[in-house]
């Protein structure tokens, strides 16, 4: 069975860093395309950043040189780097595994940037 669950959020300052984690079980990330989604409240769910199953990464407009994802097979484990956040970049962060016709999501982190 797919399993994900997040960590790492939590408040922060503008121009601070968080680094989220994205734990699988059930599955090994490097044979999916393994993503990160976020969803501010009263807006639309938009994708964050992808990494495929041979490494190669990419990212919205919004976070292109803030944000890094990457991913550590020993630890099947998915992360996100957040630097230089920004009061917009608050929201409910999720990961999401995708396979085919198989996609698996995880309940979401809540990453707040305030002062």
């Amino acid at each position: 069975q797919v399993q994900l669950a997040e960590s790492g959020g939590g408040l922060v300052q503008p121009g601070g860093s968080l680094r989220l984690s994205c734990g699988a079980s059930g599955f090994t990330v490097s044979s999916y395309v393994m993503s990160w989604y976020r969803q501010a409240p009263g807006k639309e769910r938009e994708l964050v950043a992808t990494i495929t199953r041979v490494g190669d990464t990419t990212y919205a407009d919004s976070v292109k040189g803030r944000f890094t994802i990457s991913r550590d097979n020993a630890k099947n484990t998915v992360y996100l780097q957040m630097n230089s956040l920004k009061p917009e970049d608050t929201a409910v962060y999720s990961c999401r595994a995708q396979r085919g016709f198989s996609n698996s999501w995880g309940q979401g982190t809540q990453v707040t940037v305030s002062s």
